[in-house]
């Protein structure tokens, strides 16, 4: 990744909230979700429930797609990227305290729904792209430049 591809992918993960995570699910299908996030640098930071299909398709198959786009009104103004990664379950509690402190310093409100009585039912995803599609159509109608994370 360039310098200008690094910096707008940081623009995007600084100004977007969320982003759509896919999963694999065991019959095979994918599973999408919107989840807010928190990152540092290239790594993002989600917490999802513990029960949660999520959890399952992660704890089975960490390999996940996920989607961050900027607000626009215009097709054309289409900001976003697009990336392949591997997510993790942090079972480490130093980890997940890395993972909980990041979102927090995003999302204020995490402290009220994430204190000691919820540990048991929210756990953190530290999520490493691997690839990563940067989209501008500012460039025109579809364009992508595909480099490695």
């Amino acid at each position: 990744m360039d310098q200008a591809q690094h910096a707008f992918t940081m623009q995007v993960l600084d100004c977007a909230r969320d982003l759509t995570l896919a999963t694999i699910r065991p019959d095979g299908y994918p599973q999408a979700t919107t989840v807010s996030f928190a990152h540092e640098d290239m790594v993002l930071f989600v917490g999802i429930g513990r029960g949660s299909q999520k959890a399952a398709n992660i704890h089975a198959n960490g390999k996940v797609s996920l989607t961050i786009n900027l607000p626009y009104d215009d097709w054309r103004d289409i900001k976003g990227l697009s990336m392949s990664a591997l997510a993790e379950i942090l079972d480490d509690p130093a980890d997940a305290e890395l993972a909980r402190a990041s979102l927090e310093r995003r999302f204020p409100q995490v402290s009220a729904w994430v204190g000691p009585d919820m540990a048991a039912e929210v756990v953190f995803l530290r999520i490493r792209p691997t690839m990563v599609s940067v989209i501008d159509y500012s460039k025109g109608f579809g364009h992508t430049d595909l480099v490695s994370a």
